[in-house]
């Protein structure tokens, strides 16, 4: 599956957002301000971004690719990796917009003199090797849009700075070593993309998940266990992507899932999911691909689910279902790329042992007893 990403490509693109936020502009000057001059920058703004660039510059330890060589004089504007545009409120004035370091290797760590780039509409530090824990300074960037931070080494708990930042859109953290718990006010955010998969996180998936606009969420590659709370059904205006593959889930799949109607991609795969396939499912009208493998899942595979309009690709393997409901039997004939091994489906082969099958049919799942919903 594509990765989701919005790659700054174009000077124009930083400044189409900076005018999308250029409402909050007066407002940051005004709390963000910097009294050191820097000789040869007339702009005060461009003296406050040299001086954070060169404080990075200096905790850089290693830039094998020499993006930061450029990173000399007070021409902010023409450092490697940094994107100037006009200020909205002044368009004769430049103003550092944005940052785009993805892939450079680098290695070092973010200092609390970033802060001085409150005027920052992206952040793009995707695939270096930073280190330690993002500084509280951050909160001075309340016109950041986009905050990718993927790949790469932070550490400690849940950048709780990130909630403080009201313009943000985007967040992507995953692959890095965030642990512990995520907090709720993340769900309550005006995100349109969340990616927390691949660090340490634990605990369970809060309870209480909001009233999100996010259209892509991935809990993926974590460690939560505990069950999906019924609360995802607060996605259900906008949700398109939902991974939560190998996230210790365990319980039942809430039929509140059902509830996503704008759902394309559902993937609960390696986890310890069990019961029955909720029967909403089959209201997904623009999912297209359902991945269940790897789980507990029992019972009958639904026809309603096989015969889904949009639906191309359906992984159930490695479960307990004992029945594949009319075309579910014969999904090539509707062109959909499906796995139903190692079920116990009597007329499919690569199935699992009538003793394994016959210990999961002498006892019956109770979804109640997993008090999911309480």
């Amino acid at each position: 599956m594509a990765s989701f990403s919005f790659p700054i490509t174009t000077t124009a693109f930083v400044i189409l957002l900076l005018s999308l936020t250029s409402n909050v502009f007066n407002n940051s000057a005004a709390k963000h301000s910097h009294s050191s001059s820097v000789k040869g920058i007339k702009n005060p703004r461009l003296q406050k971004a040299y001086i954070a660039l060169q404080a990075w510059k200096r905790v850089i330890y290693s830039d094998p690719n020499n993006f930061t060589s450029t990173w000399v004089g007070p021409s902010v504007c023409n450092y490697t990796g940094i994107y100037c545009a006009p200020f909205p409120n002044n368009t004769k004035l430049q103003v550092v917009a944005g940052i785009d370091l993805n892939h450079a290797d680098i290695a070092g760590f973010l200092p609390e003199e970033l802060g001085l780039l409150n005027d920052l509409a992206l952040l793009h530090l995707n695939s270096n090797r930073f280190c330690g824990i993002l500084p509280l300074s951050l909160s001075n960037l309340t016109l950041l849009h986009e905050l990718d931070l993927s790949n790469n080494r932070f550490v400690g708990p849940f950048p709780n700075v990130v909630l403080s930042l009201p313009s943000l859109k985007y967040l992507d953290l995953r692959y890095n070593e965030f642990e512990g718990p995520l907090p709720p006010p993340l769900f309550s955010k005006d995100l349109d993309a969340i990616f927390v998969n691949n660090n340490r996180l634990t605990n369970v998936i809060p309870s209480n998940l909001g009233s999100s606009s996010a259209s892509v969420v991935v809990f993926a590659n974590n460690y939560f266990g505990g069950c999906l709370p019924p609360s995802i059904a607060n996605f259900a205006n906008t949700l398109e992507e939902l991974l939560l593959t190998n996230t210790g889930l365990s319980g039942c799949l809430p039929p509140e899932v059902g509830f996503l109607y704008k759902l394309k991609v559902l993937d609960v795969s390696n986890n310890k999911l069990a019961g029955t396939i909720p029967y909403t499912i089959a209201g997904l009208a623009h999912l297209e691909l359902l991945n269940l493998a790897h789980n507990m899942f029992s019972g009958t595979v639904p026809e309603g689910i096989c015969v889904l309009p949009k639906l191309s690709n359906f992984t159930f393997s490695y479960n307990y279902f004992c029945e594949e409901q009319g075309i579910c039997s014969n999904l090539t004939s509707k062109g959909i790329v499906y796995d139903d091994r190692r079920n116990c489906l009597p007329e499919k082969p690569l199935q699992r042992s009538k003793k394994e099958c016959d210990a999961v049919d002498e006892h019956p799942i109770d979804c109640l007893a997993f008090h999911c919903g309480t």
